[in-house]
């Protein structure tokens, strides 16, 4: 079922317990606007520090890109899916680069590690070099997805999480957490609060992509889906509060 450390609340463990954070780019804008809105990047960021300072953590973070490119979608039918799912990862480096910034300003050193070689900006992904500077206390932020189109960022999180050997994956959405159906939709919709893999996959539960999904169950890496815009639910999660739905 659960790693040992997931649900422990982490003021209780000895070993920091390995997370990483799954943020939508969508999270950086007022709704209906594109690009990064500096105050809604900022309250995100002195979330992130005050729970990370708050827990006996390891913290990893994957940044989408849809509020600056959204691949097949903006590409309107005019650019190629490679091209335009390239242009995807290319926005999530520029998130990822306001992110850092926004969290050093509030205190917490941070190191952007990316799948595509952008040397002058941030580090190439390196798994070694992400444990290290996890170790020095560093909040590592994974940038360019996957490196390689036709996968989401969602497939991106799931990847590094596997390789970092990660504790949970925690995926801040817009909702309280993974309904039976869209809540947004359906006023009737149910809140699911704990699920194994194979019912979400079966049910297909459109919280997150199959693949990505698929590859969390391989690698037996528990995903807590919650609503990142409850203030407070950054740092419940991370210290291992049940809060919106847990799958296992």
């Amino acid at each position: 079922m659960f790693k040992e450390t997931f649900m422990e609340p982490c003021c209780q463990q000895t070993k920091k317990k390995r997370v990483l954070l799954k943020l939508s780019g969508e999270a950086l804008i007022n709704e209906g606007h594109r690009g990064i809105n500096p105050q809604a990047l900022k309250e995100i960021a002195e979330e992130i520090a005050d729970a990370y300072r708050c827990g006996n953590c390891e913290l990893t973070i994957v940044l989408g890109g849809g509020n600056i490119w959204r691949g097949v979608r903006d590409g309107g039918g005019v650019i190629d899916r490679v091209n335009s799912d390239n242009m995807g990862m290319l926005a999530t480096v520029i998130n990822a680069l306001a992110l850092q910034s926004a969290l050093e300003d509030a205190g917490v050193p941070t190191r952007v590690l990316t799948s595509i070689n952008i040397y002058q900006l941030a580090e190439p992904f390196v798994r070694r070099k992400a444990e290290r500077h996890l170790e020095k206390g560093r909040i590592v932020i994974f940038a360019g997805g996957t490196g390689n189109p036709f996968f989401t960022t969602d497939s991106a999180a799931a990847l590094r999480a596997s390789e970092i050997n990660a504790d949970v994956l925690l995926k801040a959405t817009q909702v309280d957490g993974v309904y039976d159906s869209d809540p947004r939709k359906n006023p009737d919709a149910k809140l699911i609060h704990k699920i194994t893999y194979a019912d979400a996959i079966a049910k297909q539960l459109q919280f997150m992509d199959t693949a990505a999904l698929a590859l969390c169950l391989e690698n037996k890496v528990p995903v807590q889906v919650f609503n990142l815009h409850t203030k407070g639910n950054i740092k419940k999660a991370l210290c291992g509060e049940e809060v919106g739905t847990v799958i296992y």
